[in-house]
């Protein structure tokens, strides 16, 4: 089964990588519609648009999942339904190829919706507590964004047709499309986990490594990144899109600072993966939706590949995820340490590595941009956080001293792990220049000052030199003024926003609900109806007991009052 499917998937990438490049030679796009049943004039059909955008986001998702595959065939050897694992995850990946070829709403909400179901079922796969929490977190977070996608359904049931790309361009300041280019970016928000919807990406961190890889590089998080491009021209001018560009960029630095005060090895890069997203999201609102899928295609490899070092890190550690017993790695695994690092440093950017091609750009371009300052310091302050936190990882895992027990057997790499790692670890350092020359036809040059220029190596600089500072605290440093208690406990957690979207929603329900129980079903009503009515039935019944036990003579003058009261009625 599992050979299988990565021979079919990567033969699938290969067949998909060389229809790309003939479609853009040629400047193709293919659109096929199967009619499936036709009701007043409104009819239910079947979609496919190929063109160079999703053959190439086809060719990158399925050659992740066929080295996923791969790689967990190793991973999950002591699985005893390793089948199921790798049947759910072939669902996964055909649920996002779905939603990649759809131009048509119905379809998309059959991926979309797939994607949303079979996460549940990866997240909760580790049958426990805390997995049970963290599936229905994801999952009910990202129904929101399915209601969404089926309230746009019914809204653009007003033009006679589902397929959305027939309307970008004439129908762009109608009233209709306003609504539904506000619902879209909602949908677009909850799957790709932007404020206030962020709380649910690091909880899905309880799913198996290799479904982590998956997940947080090409599938289930690059969807509302992916509807957005697809839905840009509609949305370009859109007071939204406005609204997007701040959550996003607030995204991306709380994401970083959050990432900065985890010790969970997955979960440090749950909250990177949540930074790049912001940053796509953010461009994306710029309107640069080909640099944003330029972004995400760079981030999705080197993002998978650092999921499968951390995953070789977990297994060799027995299943330790806590950066602070690591340290000194690089001397026992040096392959794993060599694809982690280059897959940490292409995140930073680091010239000439893949995400430095997209990275760069971004910023260059948001230098460009007239606007505000608030928008060019967070992006920036966003960046140096992201080497922050990349350099502070490197120092704890691979360059400190070793913290756990002195006799813990350290063994060397498993080969199928590295074989699938090095795939990755290959097109980390080729997929940034070679996908520019794909992207972009024609070569680009972006003209700034020297220093504005040299401004993203600055911030990377300065981001280094403070994660090996906070790497290496001792008691007295200065540094442990960011970490008094309150500080810390605010900027660990997310800004509190798992709480908010968990106990915060609900509190004032069942705060409410517990009111009303205690006044009304346990007080009021209680007295009032049957404790009441109980209460006063015995009194009356003790009272007549203690009357008709003690005292024989008043006992029957009473039968002599109600005997004559009984004469005097029937007598009258």
């Amino acid at each position: 089964m599992c050979f299988n499917s990565l021979f079919f998937l990567f033969f699938f990438s290969m067949n998909n990588f060389f229809f790309m490049v003939y479609f853009i030679m040629n400047g193709l796009s293919v659109f096929f519609e199967w009619e499936i049943v036709s009701f007043n004039s409104m009819s239910i059909v079947m979609s496919i648009l190929l063109d160079w955008m999703s053959l190439l986001f086809m060719m990158f998702v399925s050659l992740i999942s066929s080295v996923v595959i791969f790689y967990s065939k190793s991973y999950m050897n002591s699985e005893l339904n390793l089948n199921r694992f790798i049947i759910l995850v072939l669902m996964f990946v055909f649920s996002m190829v779905l939603l990649i070829i759809s131009p048509n709403l119905i379809s998309i909400l059959l991926g979309w919706d797939g994607l949303g179901l079979i996460s549940y079922c990866l997240v909760i796969y580790y049958q426990n507590l805390k997995s049970y929490n963290a599936g229905m977190l994801t999952a009910l977070s990202n129904r929101i964004g399915d209601v969404m996608i089926l309230m746009v359904i019914c809204w653009v049931m007003n033009y006679g047709s589902w397929n959305y790309i027939f309307y970008m361009d004439f129908m762009k300041n109608d009233y209709v499309m306003f609504v539904v280019s506000f619902m879209i970016i909602i949908a677009a928000m909850t799957k790709s986990a932007q404020i206030p919807f962020s709380s649910w990406l690091p909880a899905a961190m309880a799913a198996p490594t290799p479904v982590s890889a998956l997940v947080h590089s090409s599938t289930l998080v690059t969807a509302g990144v992916y509807l957005l491009i697809r839905f840009n021209y509609l949305l370009i001018d859109m007071f939204f899109f406005k609204i997007l560009l701040f959550l996003s960029i607030l995204t991306m630095f709380m994401s970083g600072i959050s990432a900065n005060y985890e010790f969970d090895l997955k979960k440090i890069i749950a909250l990177s993966t949540l930074s790049q997203l912001g940053l796509m999201m953010s461009i994306l609102s710029l309107g640069f939706p080909d640099i944003a899928f330029f972004h995400l295609l760079t981030h999705s490899m080197f993002k998978a590949l650092l999921f499968m070092c951390a995953g070789v890190i977990i297994h060799m550690m027995n299943d330790i995820q806590d950066i602070r017993y690591m340290g000194g790695l690089s001397l026992y695994i040096p392959l794993t340490s060599l694809c982690l690092n280059i897959s940490n440093l292409s995140l930073c950017g680091i010239p000439f590595l893949s995400g430095f091609y997209s990275k760069d750009l971004i910023l260059e371009m948001v230098s460009f941009n007239s606007f505000n300052l608030m928008v060019f310091i967070l992006f920036y302050l966003s960046t140096g956080l992201t080497v922050f936190y990349t350099f502070r990882l490197i120092m704890y895992v691979m360059i400190n001293d070793f913290n756990l027990m002195m006799i813990y057997n350290l063994y060397d790499e498993d080969y199928i792990m590295l074989n699938s790692m090095f795939v990755l670890l290959f097109m980390s350092l080729l997929s940034g220049s070679f996908l520019s020359w794909f992207i972009f036809s024609y070569p680009y040059m972006i003209y700034l000052p020297f220093n504005l220029k040299l401004m993203v190596i600055y911030v990377s600089i300065l981001g280094s030199i403070l994660g090996f500072m906070v790497s290496n605290m001792k008691i007295y440093s200065l540094n442990k003024l960011l970490m008094s208690y309150n500080l810390s406990n605010f900027l660990c957690l997310m800004w509190f926003m798992p709480n908010l979207s968990t106990y915060g929603l609900s509190y004032i329900y069942l705060n409410f609900s517990q009111i009303l129980f205690k006044n009304i079903d346990m007080g009021w009503s209680e007295i009032y109806s049957g404790k009441g009515i109980f209460n006063i039935l015995k009194n009356y019944s003790v009272f007549y007991n203690v009357y008709q036990m003690n005292n024989f003579k008043i006992y029957l003058f009473s039968f002599i009052l109600w005997f004559m009261i009984l004469f005097i009625f029937f007598i009258i």
